[in-house]
Order: structure tokens, then sequence, then C-alpha cells
């Protein structure tokens, strides 16, 4: 397998799909004079991580930041009254900060080796510190978990060097000591939204689970953190699933701060199932077709499925591993930390045949090893990775995904999607109760999401969006985030139960006006 490309036949058909039917949005009141309701729009602030930001193709950039889903609902709020709604701009169209490794320029389509793929720019500027810091309306902060939110210190430029700051938070706090809460209630706003706490289990799933650290060049991988129970954020790695506790508690700290300065009408959405996006969808669990592995099909079967799977049965172990199919898509191999490890066993079993040199490496390697199933999620990152040479392995089990498990790192697996549904589940239960006993406006953005991934997707003014990598509309080039289009989608979501709950007719924003997945 290569990496992710789109094929000529995708490029040449329509992005969306159009449809006879004209639109899934069936609540629109844009017939109907726009009114403000029960609620005052005056002074309209949004607080949030990389969603609300306006995020997409894996960075912040200026014309990305004026198509998020606040800009929008700002803009038909001014119809009924709202007020200025200023989002703190990167200084140019590319993203990233210059000198910070981790913070790339955006993702762009380019012609690789003959196919479109996505490939990463340079990053286009230095950390800049904004004037008016504290005064913009736009709060979403890419990367930033519940607790973030009311963290001081974390807009501290200092607090980079010691990971307890955020440098898009450094660039428009109003000072070191300051948090993003206390920058919200000092701007005394009439109405807000907030979405916050899919970062609290999505960096877990985006890393297949781990937890990295880089000395002197190399990075090791170890297993990240269920944190239920352990409400310490102090000790917790970045990586780890936050408490569920904590998230709620997070949360509530917000509304009650917004509400002791008299922000007490606002919307608040949930968090979605991260599985529902094409980061995870788009890499199918069995990639390697007969066709791609040609003549070593056999030869696996032979020298290396086979005989382990003989030892694995011997253990009990042997629905680890069948022998691959030479007529049906086969499974990769994996890495699956949460089965017992059968290293020991396996050396035993295969010194006599293999010498025991060989027969460690071997049972090293494959002591956790099985097949993914359609219950696993390889990662959209990972499809770079399949079919490469293992570094420092030798041949000829040393091939990514075939001969050598992909690693803990390159895919979420069924124990840890479980892990991410529950702590999602969570989340939502008390996002949906905080929104109640506050009386706010509720947003299902997990439902929306669900029906996005569905194979019929959504429509919108005669145009079809799904969850489908690139082609689906909807999604930007990282497989996460949303496109200028999908995030007029949950525009419409959050407006929708802002009129509901509050009596307005503001109207909704035309999705399919605003930009895609850009070709080259």
């Amino acid at each position: 397998m290569k990496k992710i490309i789109i094929s000529t036949i995708a490029v040449s058909a329509l992005l969306f799909t159009a449809t006879s039917c004209k639109t899934d949005f069936d609540t629109d009141v844009k017939d109907i004079p726009v009114t403000k309701g029960d609620a005052d729009f005056s002074k309209y602030i949004s607080l949030g991580n990389s969603l609300t930001s306006g995020y997409r193709d894996n960075a912040l950039y200026s014309s990305g930041q004026n198509e998020s889903y606040p800009s929008m609902i700002a803009m038909q709020m001014k119809l009924a009254g709202g007020g200025e709604f200023k989002q703190p701009l990167m200084p140019n169209d590319v993203g990233g900060f210059i000198g910070l490794p981790g913070f790339s320029g955006k993702l762009t389509l380019q012609v690789v080796n003959g196919s479109l793929s996505p490939v990463p720019s340079a990053p286009a500027a230095v950390l800049d510190i904004l004037p008016n810091g504290g005064s913009y309306q736009n709060m979403g902060v890419p990367g930033a978990k519940s607790y973030h939110l009311v963290a001081p210190g974390y807009g501290s430029q200092a607090g980079l060097l010691t990971g307890t700051a955020n440098p898009y938070f450094v660039r428009f706090a109003s000072s070191p000591t300051t948090s993003v809460l206390a920058d919200a209630m000092a701007q005394k706003a009439t109405f807000f939204s907030l979405w916050i706490g899919n970062n609290d289990v999505l960096s877990y799933a985006t890393n297949g689970g781990t937890n990295s650290q880089t000395t002197g060049g190399v990075t090791t991988y170890t297993p990240a953190t269920v944190q239920t129970g352990n409400t310490n954020v102090t000790t917790y790695k970045s990586n780890d699933i936050s408490d569920p506790a904590v998230v709620a508690g997070s949360i509530k700290a917000v509304l009650d701060g917004l509400k002791s300065v008299g922000t007490t009408k606002g919307v608040i959405a949930n968090i979605p199932y991260v599985t529902s996006v094409p980061y995870f969808t788009t890499v199918p669990y069995n990639p390697l077709t007969p066709a791609a592995l040609g003549a070593n099909l056999a030869t696996l079967n032979t020298s290396l499925y086979g005989p382990l799977k003989q030892a694995l049965t011997a253990f009990g172990a042997g629905d680890r591993i069948n022998l691959l199919s030479t007529t049906d898509p086969n499974p990769v191999l994996i890495k699956d930390v949460a089965l017992q490890d059968l290293s020991a066993q396996l050396t035993a079993a295969l010194a006599p045949s293999l010498g025991l040199p060989t027969a460690t490496v071997f049972g090293q390697i494959f002591g956790q090893a099985r097949q993914a199933t359609s219950e696993d999620y390889i990662l959209l990152s990972t499809s770079s990775v399949i079919s490469t040479t293992a570094p420092n392995v030798p041949a000829p089990v040393n091939i990514y995904g075939i001969s050598y498990p992909l690693q803990n790192q390159h895919v979420l697996t069924k124990t840890e999607a479980a892990y991410v549904k529950t702590a999602t589940d969570a989340y939502n239960a008390s996002i949906k109760s905080l929104a109640d006993s506050y009386g706010l406006a509720f947003v299902d953005a997990n439902k929306k999401m669900v029906e996005l991934n569905s194979q019929s997707g959504i429509a919108f003014d005669g145009v079809r969006y799904t969850a489908k990598f690139v082609t689906g509309g909807a999604f930007s080039l990282d497989g996460v985030h949303l496109t200028g289009r999908g995030y007029g989608i949950v525009a419409n979501e959050f407006i929708k139960s802002i009129n509901a709950k509050y009596r307005s007719t503001l109207p909704q924003v035309e999705a399919n006006k605003y930009s895609g997945v850009k070709f080259p």
C-alpha cells in the first residue's frame, strides 16, 4: 500500500452528488422575517477548540478561519441585531509556526508520482502576539481540552517551553496569567456558544492510544492511559483520555463563570464519535489483495503465517493468525497490546525449527500480533506506512502490515475504540444534563456526524455531503476537521437549536457557497 491518493476517476467526478432531495435541514426559516426572539445577539462569543477556530487541512490559516462556523453564525446574528465578531486571524493563508516543531503549514493536494496526494506545507510565520488581546470573540483554541479553558497561564509564552501553554492562545491572550474563561468573562457577552471535549478523547484516538517521547531523534511509544477516576489533570500525559468528571466539571466551571457576569444564554454541543470521521474510516482493515501480494503470498503462508498459526493454535490462540487468502482481500498484521504476550511461548515452540536466535526474534515480534478485523481502525496516517520497511528489523519479517505488525501507534484497536466510545458517551450524558440544567440550547453534533457518515449522507440545496475522504465534500485533507462547507453544515445545526430554544428566526447559512477541498 502507498500513501493515500485520490484517483483520476474520483477527480473527474463531481465532489458532490446532486440529489432530487433539496435539503435535509427541514426547519429553515429563510422566508420568515428575522427576529432575535428571547435572545440578545448584540455581543456573541464562541468558546471551544480547533473545530470552533476554523482549523482545517491540519493547520489554522486565515481563509479557513473566515469560514469558521461561529463566524457564519455571527453573520446571521447581525441580521437580528448582532454586533462585531472579531477573530484572531493568522497572518497568512498557510498556517504553522516557524521554530515550533509540530506546527507545519496546511495540507494541499499535489501531484505525487502521477496521483493526487495531501502534502504538508512549510510553516509560514513565527509566533505573533496580537494586539488587543482578550478582545476577540472567536475564542476557539486548537488543541485545547476541556480543562484547558479554565487553566491560568494557558496563554503564557514562557509556558510553551514546559508544555503548559498553547501557542494559539498565546497569540491573543490578554495576559500571560489569564485563562480562556477569564478573557471570555471579561467581555460580558450577551450570547455564547460552547463546543469542547473533543480533544479529551481525540488525541488518544488519532495516536492509536499511545503517548510518544522523542529523545536524541528517536521516538518511543507507550500506551496512553484511560484516566477514569483520576481528576488530577497535572498527572495526565498529552494523549490520555480525560476522566468524565474532569470534562463535566470543566464545562460546568465555564458555564458558572459566564453566568457570574450575566452571560446566561447560549448554545452547547456534544461530542461526535471520533470513529465517524475519515481519519478512521478511509483505510480499510483488509487492503492486502492477492494481486498486491503477488508471488509473495504463497511464500508468506509457507514460511510465516502457517508456522505462526500452528504454534499459536497450540497455545489456544490460533484465531490471531489465519492463512492469507488467494481470492479475497487480506487484513493487515497488527500489534495488539491488549493481548496476552506469548513471546516466550513462541520462542520455545519455534526454536527447534528456526534456531534459538531467529525464534527469539520471531517471539518478540509476534508475541502480541494478530490480523486486523473490521472492529479495528487503521489510521489515515498509516496509509503511508503499510508495505514499507520497518527500521532495524531483519528481513524478511520487516514489511509493515504484511510480515511485520503495524505498531500500537498505527491502529486504534477494537479495545481502544471501546475506551473512546465509553468516554464519549459519558461526556455527552453530562453535556446534555448541563444544557438542560442551565437552560441552554443543545446541539446533538454526534447524531449529525453519524448521519454524515452514513451511506446517504446529508443533502443541502440539491448537494449531498458524506464523510468520504476528499470526495465527500464535508471533511478537509486532515480527515478530522471540516471544510468550509462542512462547517456550514455545523453552523446550521447550531442555528436550528438556537431558534428552537430562544424563538429566534435566524436564517440558515448557504453551506454550498463556502469552499471545499481545493484541487491543483
